[in-house]
């Protein structure tokens, strides 16, 4: 038991250090870089071509607002990408994505041969975390995608949800109140996911006795 603890604590700080690195290679990168100067001057990694990058099986993220990326494109296109994608080299050769498949997609849309992108080396495991951690850092996830990377962290890494909690400097409470939305009918997680109902009326809602309460309330 203290072995298969030690593993994982191992692999917990293994996976901060990587976040850590990635945070401050991007803040060096902005920092560094003039307001005119080409990004992919300062892009640590080099470009890799396009078609030799595979998207995450597991990736978390499924939810892409088709104009939005739209948007993102049309700036790629003009500006090319300021933030590069974070990706590892497979055994086949090819490159999998861990994060930025958003900007991945607008810059296929855009006709991009090549994009930034930083090289990193990570096992299944390791990406699946870093995957899920690096999608919780993002500032537009509706409450629902948040409950299912909490549940993806636990089920598929193994995780407490204290140890989810101190992953994601959250108090436990917050992590538990995230996974009870899960409970909620498919169609009233929808109506959270679509941003027609707030985390709190949907924390409400749990409280009801039955499933038409919750779904005509």
């Amino acid at each position: 038991m203290t072995n298969s603890n030690n593993k994982k604590k191992a692999l917990g700080l293994g996976i901060k250090a990587l976040l850590n690195n990635i945070d401050e290679e991007l803040k060096a990168t902005g920092e560094a870089m003039p307001a005119a100067a080409k990004p992919a001057a300062a892009v640590v990694g080099g470009r890799i071509p396009i078609d030799q990058i595979e998207v995450n099986p597991k990736q978390p993220r499924h939810d892409f607002d088709e104009q939005a990326l739209k948007e993102l494109s049309e700036s790629i296109a003009q500006h090319d990408i300021i933030q590069p994608v974070t990706v590892v080299k497979t055994a086949g050769g090819k490159y999998r994505l861990i994060s930025g498949e958003r900007r991945f997609r607008a810059s296929k849309m855009a006709g991009l041969k090549d994009i930034p992108a930083y090289i990193r080396t990570a096992d299944d495991q390791e990406m699946l975390e870093l995957a899920l951690l690096e999608n919780l850092q993002r500032e537009n996830l509706n409450a629902i995608e948040i409950s299912l990377s909490y549940k993806r962290l636990m089920d598929e890494c193994s995780l407490t949800q204290e140890q989810v909690a101190d992953r994601m400097k959250k108090e436990r409470s917050t992590v538990a109140n995230y996974l009870r939305l899960l409970k909620l009918p498919p169609d009233i997680q929808k109506a959270v996911r679509d941003g027609l109902l707030s985390m709190g009326h949907a924390r409400a809602i749990i409280g009801l006795e039955n499933v038409d309460e919750q779904l005509y309330v």
